[in-house]
C-alpha cells in the first residue's frame, strides 16, 4: 500500500535563480497576504503569498521588489512592524552573503531601497536573526568561530568567541537579553547580553550539529539536527537531549519549529543531490507525519500562523501544507 505520509509539494513557484535560503516574515503585514523573501546567487526577492484558511493554497503573487546583492545570499531575516496596509509597508531585512558581509536593507517595496554594509566576520556567515521585540539589533554566527551582535547603525556592539563554527543563532522571543548560539561541535549555549557571559549550555553528545532552533511558543524546548538525527531538549530538565531519533540517511541539514504548533517541527536532508528530503515531525508520533522531497532543496521556513512550510530549490519554491 502507498505511504500516505509521502506527499508532493502542495504548490510550487518558479524562480529565476537557484534558491539558497527562504524565509517567511514573522510579522502581520496588514493584509490577507504573507510576505516571503528568498535569496539566490545574485539577488534577494521579496514577494507576497496568499493562502486560504481551509489550508488550500489560493494564489501566490509574483515578486514585489528585487534587490541585487552581487554575491550569493547565504542567510536572510526580515523585520518590520505591522503596517495598516501592505502598500504602506517599509520592509527592513538583513542578508548575509558569500563575501562575509552582513547587509541591512530598508525598502518601501517599490523603487526606493537603502543598504548598510556591516563588516567584521572573516569567514562564511551561517545564520543571522533580528532581535524580535523591537528589531533594533541583529545577531550573526560564522565559521570564524564568532557570534556578533550589531545595531542598526551598522556597528558591532558585542562579540562572543566560540569553540567551533557557529551554525544557528536565536533570540528569546520575550527577553531581548537572552541569546542562543549553536556550534557545529554539538554544543548550544545561552548568553546573557548584559553580563556577556554564558548562563546555560546543552550538549548533543554527537557531531556535527548543523542547525538548531528555539521553540518560540514554548521556550523550554530546543531542537536541533545532529549527524543523521533530530534531538530535542527540555532546558528545565537536563543539558542532554530528552528525545533523539534518526531522521535522514544522508545527514540532516535544517531544523525549524512550527510557529503555529509547539509540537510540530520540520527537518531537511543535506542538499547537493538530485533530491533533498523534507520531513515534518510531531512529538506525539514516533514516525514523521509527512515526507516530501525537492530538487536540490535549500533553506526551510514556517508560515507565521499556518501549518505550512517552504523550502527552496533549483529555480523553485516548494510549499507543503500539513496537519496541526
Amino acid at each position: 500500500m502507498p505511504d500516505e505520509t509521502v506527499r508532493s509539494a502542495s504548490y510550487t513557484v518558479s524562480c529565476e535563480d537557484y534558491v539558497h535560503v527562504v524565509e517567511f516574515s514573522p510579522f502581520d503585514c496588514g493584509s490577507p497576504a504573507s510576505l516571503l523573501a528568498y535569496g539566490g546567487n545574485q539577488y534577494v526577492v521579496v514577494g507576497t503569498c496568499r493562502f486560504k484558511v481551509s489550508t488550500v493554497i489560493q494564489q501566490t503573487d509574483q515578486s514585489v521588489v528585487r534587490v541585487l546583492t552581487f554575491w550569493r545570499c547565504t542567510s536572510l531575516q526580515g523585520d518590520s512592524p505591522a503596517p495598516t496596509h501592505i502598500d504602506e509597508l517599509v520592509q527592513v531585512f538583513c542578508t548575509a552573503a558569500a563575501d562575509r558581509k552582513v547587509r541591512l536593507w530598508t525598502s518601501d517595496l517599490q523603487n526606493n531601497c537603502d543598504v548598510k554594509v556591516m563588516e567584521g566576520h572573516t569567514s562564511y556567515i551561517n545564520h543571522l536573526v533580528f532581535e524580535p521585540a523591537e528589531g533594533k539589533q541583529i545577531a550573526s554566527v560564522s565559521d570564524d568561530h564568532t557570534c556578533r551582535v550589531w545595531n542598526l547603525d551598522g556597528n558591532e556592539t558585542i562579540s562572543f568567541r566560540l569553540r567551533s563554527p557557529g551554525v544557528s543563532v536565536c533570540w528569546h522571543p520575550e527577553d531581548i537579553c537572552k541569546l542562543m548560539v549553536a556550534e557545529k561541535k554539538g554544543t548550544i549555549r545561552f548568553y546573557d547580553l548584559v553580563t556577556q557571559h554564558a548562563i546555560l549550555s546543552l550538549d548533543s553528545g554527537q557531531v556535527p550539529l548543523m542547525s538548531a532552533d528555539w521553540c518560540l511558543t514554548n521556550t523550554i524546548k530546543v531542537g536541533a539536527v545532529v549527524a543523521n538525527d533530530w534531538v530535542i531538549w527540555d532546558i528545565t530538565r537536563s543539558s542532554y537531549p530528552l528525545e533523539k531519533r534518526p531522521a535522514h540517511v544522508d545527514k540532516a541539514r535544517h531544523f525549524r519549529w512550527s510557529r503555529a504548533n509547539e509540537n510540530l517541527f520540520a527537518t531537511t536532508g543535506y542538499p547537493g543531490k538530485i533530491n533533498s528530503q523534507l520531513l515534518v515531525h510531531h512529538l506525539g508520533h514516533p514516525q514523521p507525519v509527512m515526507i516530501g522531497s525537492a530538487s536540490v532543496g535549500a533553506g526551510l521556513s514556517w508560515h507565521r500562523t499556518l501549518p505550512l512550510c517552504v523550502i527552496g530549490g533549483d529555480r523553485k519554491l516548494f510549499f507543503w501544507m500539513t496537519e496541526m
